[in-house]
């Protein structure tokens, strides 16, 4: 398993855009993926789990990659967190 922490760099969170392109991603990849904020554990595969973490800007967010193409899920999954862009 391969884990990372990022911090929330959208201005606006994880709201449903954001969450949308992080599932979309996250689904592309054979891996099991999961997201840690505080006490929560979530599959980052669900776009209602992910939602449910009221993620905002400057929280920090640990993802949990286990499986095939573990690395190129956690490069590719790490810049949407930390991506800017709404």
């Amino acid at each position: 398993m391969l884990t990372k922490t990022f911090t929330i760099q959208n201005p606006s969170g994880i709201h449903a855009r954001p969450a949308r392109l992080f599932v979309e991603k996250a689904t592309s990849f054979p891996c099991e993926v999961n997201v840690v904020k505080g006490s929560k554990k979530i599959n980052g595969k669900s776009i209602m789990g992910l939602m449910t973490l009221g993620a905002a800007k400057g929280d920090q967010i640990t993802l949990e990659i286990s499986g095939e193409q573990v690395e190129e899920a956690m490069e590719e999954l790490g810049k949407l967190l930390e991506s800017v862009h709404e």
